[in-house]
């Protein structure tokens, strides 16, 4: 399968559902590996995805099905009904369903397999802190995302207030380009977002996010992570994946999906990295 060349651009744009990809010599029978792509993943670009089918296929010797939905509970739902081999998930689902779920593998950016969590605001607002978004309309990026919404409302728990009162209203966007998106216009007065995304797209596209400032920055938390069910439903699948994705940093194609989304790698990485995540879900459910 000969990959087609990336728009940069075109990383945080696009819609996938199915992508199937049969990776030359593959026996037609054989079963595919089903990989889940939530909104965490830059872009759903078919482009992009295209050649990291490319890549996975050549270095698993098998064909591979990357699969999307709109929303993280949905993939999150058939990652643990065993429906996919593994998903790029967000860390607040792998530790709600952390029984149900082993790691696979965490990215590393930076140099580290962290990142944080952002509340955004028009650059021009005077706001110091989130106690000054009380009554602000508010854009999260998703139930089951961390970034995109257990932090922030983890960070009001500390401050004795729910979201549900303290902001005038709140809405999902499902995306967390569309939080840059709903703030730049006026649509929210303020965001929750991955810093990650945030940071790329700041870099690729300083025009998207020129309208808005970073008003809140987390602890580096661990990155969103790689999962598969507890029970995998072909370990051979599971381990050719792992094994993919672990040494896609020395090869040449998998060098160039790295870069397309700005990682330096995938590594493998203890269950503990994800405790602050657990610690700020079991505060904010104890908060009601």
């Amino acid at each position: 399968m000969v990959a087609p060349i990336v728009d940069r651009r075109a990383i945080l744009m696009g819609t996938l559902t199915l992508l199937p990809c049969v990776a030359a010599g593959s026996p037609s029978a054989a079963a595919p590996i089903r990989v889940g792509l939530t909104p965490v993943f830059l872009s759903s670009d078919l482009e992009l995805t295209g050649r990291l089918a490319a890549y996975l296929e050549k270095a698993t010797t098998r064909p591979v099905e990357l699969v999307t939905r709109r929303t993280y509970q949905e993939v999150t739902a058939m990652l643990v009904a065993g429906q996919l081999d593994a998903a790029w998930i967000c860390g607040f689902p792998f530790v709600a369903h952390r029984s149900e779920l082993q790691l696979v593998a965490t990215p590393v950016w930076r140099g580290q397999p962290l990142y944080r969590a952002y509340v955004i605001v028009d650059r021009d607002r005077k706001a110091g802190g989130i106690a000054a978004l009380r009554g602000d309309i508010h854009a999260y990026s998703d139930p089951d995302s961390n970034s995109g919404f257990l932090c922030t409302r983890a960070a009001l728990a500390e401050l004795g207030e729910r979201s549900e009162t303290f902001f005038s209203r709140s809405f999902f966007t499902y995306g967390h380009r569309n939080v840059i998106e709903a703030v730049s216009s006026g649509l929210a007065a303020s965001g929750s977002v991955d810093g990650y995304v945030y940071d790329v797209v700041s870099e690729l596209e300083p025009k998207f996010v020129a309208r808005t400032r970073v008003l809140r920055t987390s602890e580096w938390l661990g990155f969103p992570p790689i999962a598969a069910p507890a029970s995998p439903p072909d370990a051979g699948r599971l381990n050719a994946l792992k094994a993919a994705l672990l040494g896609m940093d020395g090869d040449a194609d998998g060098r160039a999906v790295l870069a397309l989304l700005k990682l330096d790698r995938f590594a493998s990485e203890p269950l503990g990295l994800y405790d602050a995540i657990a610690a700020k879900a079991a505060m904010v459910a104890a908060a009601g």
